[in-house]
């Protein structure tokens, strides 16, 4: 479960942000919350609300590098490509710095740190929390040699596999290609999302055909989408998923073949008929798409990324949406869901420890989580503040 993660010259955040879903024990409850196994209590929810280009998608796009990062780093990167980041544009030159803390299903507590410009890794780090945090590996550059210096404390990287690490690449990333167990595990934190590198995965042709296509070799996540989509009144009486076959065009040898969703209708005569989904609305397009990272993420927890969570739904509808990561049947295993919404409808729901501000002044973005806000309370009306302005954070048109 994620703790926090931080982060500076990233985007069109300059100075270090923090992004924590720690909760302390006087912290009122109204749910979204869990005590890890660690015994800390985290947020299950977290919103991100703020102006029009204030920062939002940039308060989560960290998060999602750092993943990537750890994870695909070796494989993804050619040696002379940059990372795919970018750091404030009046500090281009300077290298950014990201730390995540998380724990893993047994309660061990790991904090990852990362100092980098965009061609090259100069500081990666490595902790474990047993009594207190203690490395695992430490990497800097030696700008005299030319090569890094790596410590290892049981990490389990033969140390000529080690220094063969490119500057684009995570050691973690590297040592898992190797077998190394450690960064295999480390490296198994599950992020589902729909950000990319250019932003946010926008709902179109695509993205329903690549949702489809992941609903087709889920069975158990298909069986839940048709469940939940239909009891949302949305018009549906089932989803049904039909196979497509494209001839060959010219040069291609073999066919293409796709799954296209369809909703089924019924109407008042009894007649059953199949719309295809692109003729079904936008708002039941958006859910559909919506599901293919929510329910990976409730089946085996992680964390949900979610970048304009509410696109194109209805406002009462992201309560049963939310609800799914309240409840500890749907929510088994403690997934969070972290997203940016223009909606104040989020802050009827969420407590103000749940609840992250960002705006931007002088090009430069900054963010606070709502309960670090002096003289606000847990009975207090958190919508109608904030759209009086009373937290900043809202649109100014004068």
């Amino acid at each position: 479960m994620l703790h926090s993660y931080t982060f500076s010259n990233v985007h069109s955040f300059l100075e270090r942000t923090e992004v924590s879903l720690r909760l302390n024990a006087k912290a009122s409850s109204r749910g979204w919350e869990r005590v890890a196994p660690s015994g800390q209590r985290l947020n299950l929810a977290a919103a991100v609300l703020g102006p029009n280009a204030a920062g939002k998608t940039g308060l989560l796009n960290p998060l999602g590098f750092l993943s990537w990062f750890m994870r695909h780093s070796f494989t993804g990167l050619k040696p002379e490509q940059r990372l795919p980041f970018e750091p404030h544009f009046t500090a281009k030159e300077q290298p950014s710095d990201f730390e995540l803390e998380a724990e893993d299903g047994s309660g061990v507590v790991w904090r990852y740190v990362l100092r980098t410009t965009v061609g090259r890794v100069l500081h990666e780090a490595l902790y474990r929390k047993k009594e207190r945090f203690s490395y695992v590996f430490v990497r800097d550059w030696d700008d005299n040699s030319k090569s890094y210096v790596i410590k290892q404390q049981d990490f389990g990287l033969a140390s000529a596999e080690a220094q063969k690490v490119r500057p684009n690449a995570s050691l973690i990333s590297t040592a898992a290609q190797y077998g190394v167990e450690n960064a295999r595990h480390v490296s198994g934190f599950r992020l589902f999302t729909n950000l990319h590198f250019l932003g946010r995965k926008g709902t179109n042709d695509e993205s329903l055909l690549d949702a489809a296509e992941f609903f087709n070799s889920n069975e158990s996540h298909r069986t839940d989408m048709a469940r939940l989509l239909t009891s949302w009144d949305l018009g549906l009486q089932g989803v049904e998923l039909q196979e497509i076959t494209v001839p060959p065009s010219s040069g291609q040898s073999d066919a293409t073949k796709f799954w296209f969703p369809l909703g089924v209708h019924k109407s008042k005569d009894g007649g059953v008929h199949q719309l295809p989904f692109l003729h079904e609305s936008r708002g039941t397009q958006a859910a559909f798409v919506l599901l293919s990272d929510l329910l990976p993420a409730l089946a085996v927890g992680g964390i949900a990324l979610i970048d304009e969570f509410e696109n194109d739904l209805h406002p009462l509808m992201l309560k049963p949406i939310l609800e799914l990561f309240d409840s500890n049947t749907t929510n088994p295993y403690g997934a969070q869901i972290l997203f940016t919404c223009h909606s104040p409808e989020v802050l009827h729901m969420l407590q103000k420890a749940q609840v992250f501000l960002v705006q931007k002044s002088a090009c430069e973005s900054s963010a606070w989580r709502l309960d670090s806000v002096q003289g606000v309370r847990s009975d207090d009306n958190l919508a109608a503040k904030y759209l009086s302005g009373a937290f900043d954070a809202v649109p100014r048109f004068f």
